[in-house]
């Protein structure tokens, strides 16, 4: 069997929406395609819905036309996507989908519209982006600073609906406020690197990477050159690096891919869309790792966990 490839996070929607970028074509500075996808065996793809909060368009209704541009996708394209359900299973040949929202700042302050966007089919989503918000402070704050008390009530909503709840972009202390609050295995962080391989506030420390471990959460190893290395661009090698130290410090079952693909301007040069997976596989080989740790990086841990965030949809 070919590897399948899961990837927790991409940003395609938001540019799909604005009317810029279609899953058909490929578009200046577009990264994923539905040909790119197949191209690299992607039989698990996140799309989150980021909201930009300088935008004359409220945070909730950019939310919303993303949400509506993510079902029309898979509606056109039913054929090749589905929706990931409770009774999901990898099928050759097939691309399921989870819908994630990017920022709590999409909330607007109210903790009902959490409920509204599980209804909508949301499976998981970040308490903030790179400002603070009503729920909490991003990494990038420049003091770490955690949830309000809106965040915590915000987090117990999404305990209660099995929301999953992604640490990418939260600070420190949002983390541990967050693993104080809830018991269920519903952490991961969706695009984050390790601290100790190159030092980025937004990447994760030994010890939140061994606690999301513990929970039965997953890492996505995120392909950002200023997350990766100290260099102007990054490589595969780079991205190893990441997977390699995740695995040592929590386990191999907890490391898995968060692309950011349509997240950033610049790509390592050898892995620039999702095409370019098979080239990260023979990089895992040759840097050791068995085929049932590659299967389980690559694909198997995602799936798990995305097998537990919908059971309950």
């Amino acid at each position: 069997m070919v590897q399948p490839v899961a990837d927790a996070h991409c940003d395609f929607l938001y540019y799909a929406a604005l009317g810029e970028y279609s899953i058909d074509t490929l578009s200046p500075n577009q990264v994923i395609t539905l040909e790119r996808l197949k191209q690299g065996n992607v039989a698990l793809q996140y799309f989150a819905a980021w909201v930009d909060t300088k935008a004359k368009k409220s945070p909730f209704s950019q939310c919303v036309s993303m949400i509506k541009t993510y079902h029309a996708m898979l509606k056109k394209h039913s054929d090749i996507f589905v929706e990931a359900t409770p009774d999901f299973k990898y099928l050759e040949g097939k691309i399921a989908t989870v819908l994630t929202v990017e920022d709590g700042a999409a909330i607007m302050g109210n903790i009902e519209n959490i409920d509204m966007f599980h209804i909508m089919g949301v499976r998981a989503m970040t308490l903030t982006w790179n400002y603070p918000n009503e729920l909490a402070y991003p990494a990038t704050y420049r003091r770490n600073k955690g949830l309000t008390k809106l965040g915590k009530q915000a987090v117990k909503k999404m305990e209660e609906l099995n929301t999953a709840i992604d640490f990418a972009h939260l600070s420190d202390k949002g983390i541990d406020d967050c693993l104080e609050l809830t018991s269920k295995e519903l952490v991961f962080s969706s695009h984050t690197n390790a601290r100790a391989v190159h030092f980025s506030k937004r990447s994760l420390c030994d010890e939140h990477i061994k606690e999301i471990a513990n929970r039965k959460g997953v890492i996505g190893v995120n392909f950002f050159h200023e997350q990766l290395c100290d260099k102007g661009f990054a490589t595969i090698d780079d991205i190893v690096k990441h997977i390699e130290h995740i695995a040592n410090v929590g386990g191999i079952d907890c490391v898995c891919i968060g692309s950011d693909f349509d997240g950033m301007n610049k790509y390592p040069k050898d892995l620039r869309h999702s095409g370019d997976f098979p080239k990260l596989i023979n990089a895992l080989s040759a840097a050791g790792f068995s085929q049932y740790d590659i299967h389980k990086i690559m694909y198997q841990n995602l799936f798990d966990f995305t097998a537990r965030i919908v059971s309950f949809s």
